[in-house]
């Protein structure tokens, strides 16, 4: 197969970003950011972003970065509006005659390249306001308007109601149609995925460095501004210290530990999901010239 582009996928801590930035400096590649995390600014260090302590935006030993601290965390982003801007930021890669290389770990934003999305309708600033205002105000009558089957996360019981309300449609009448867009053709998908107790390890050994390079101002600056710090898993933990709820040890640990978890449910997804091409422990320098390969590059 004739692949245009690449997908570098992984847990969080695996490795994957120091493997796509390599792998873009040997096929003058695009890195393009597949991480609902890092597509915010003001948490480069929380969400450990390769664009920690650099400018927005600036390329990093002459490779592009998209799509990273792009937005700010008052603001929103589904994952169809996600999709038409790695899509953008795909062809304008093309045309500049690089790779596009996409990276991260968020299972959403790589189903939605791979495969695409069905074709929601778009949804009113009215609706949607009423329909987060349900769910905040009386979650019983959401369930209830749902009815079985309701989702327990507040963000995705919110899209429910809000669909059901805009088309009068439950929202699994919409997802059962045929999916539209994805990056075409498929690109080649790649796993980095290293051993429960190698992914543990790195999970802890950078909580150090995160702090070191200002996670904890981050969490203050997100107080001071009252954005929502349940966006990045290590602000909830450090906003918490710095309300006095928690000690700091507390704190870290609890960092830990949530990370770990997720890191579980990341593997998981991309058990039963994601379907790689190639699967590699580690970012050792031939399985970087094996996935170039592939890439007849």
């Amino acid at each position: 197969m004739n692949y245009t582009s690449v997908i570098i996928a992984g847990p969080t801590a695996s490795g994957k970003s120091d493997f796509a930035h390599r792998l873009a400096g040997r096929i003058q590649g695009t890195i393009i950011n597949c991480d609902s995390v890092q597509i915010y600014r003001h948490i480069e260090n929380i969400s450990a972003s390769p664009g920690a302590g650099r400018p927005v935006g600036a390329a990093i030993d002459g490779v592009p970065y998209r799509l990273f601290s792009v937005l700010s965390l008052d603001e929103q982003i589904g994952v169809a509006d996600y999709l038409r801007r790695a899509t953008d930021e795909y062809r304008a890669a093309i045309a500049a005659g690089r790779r596009p290389i996409f990276v991260g770990g968020t299972g959403f934003y790589i189903d939605a390249i791979v495969r695409g999305l069905s074709p929601m309708p778009d949804i009113t600033p009215d609706v949607r306001r009423r329909a987060r205002a349900l769910v905040h105000d009386d979650v019983a009558s959401a369930r209830r308007l749902l009815g079985d089957g309701a989702p327990r996360d507040p963000q995705r019981m919110a899209r429910a109601v809000e669909v059901l309300l805009q088309t009068g449609k439950p929202i699994a009448a919409w997802q059962s149609a045929p999916r539209v867009g994805g990056i075409r053709p498929t690109p080649l998908r790649v796993l980095i995925n290293p051993d429960r107790d190698t992914l543990c390890d790195r999970i802890v050994a950078r909580i150090p460095q995160m702090m070191a390079g200002g996670a904890m101002a981050e969490a203050q600056r997100i107080i001071d501004n009252g954005w929502d710090e349940n966006r990045a898993i290590g602000a909830v933990q450090l906003c918490r210290y710095l309300r006095g709820e928690i000690d700091q040890d507390t704190a870290i640990q609890n960092w830990i530990t949530a990370t770990r978890q997720y890191a579980k449910r990341q593997r998981t997804w991309f058990k039963t999901q994601y379907a790689p091409d190639m699967v590699f422990a580690d970012g050792d320098e031939k399985n970087i010239a094996a996935v170039a390969a592939m890439l007849n590059v």
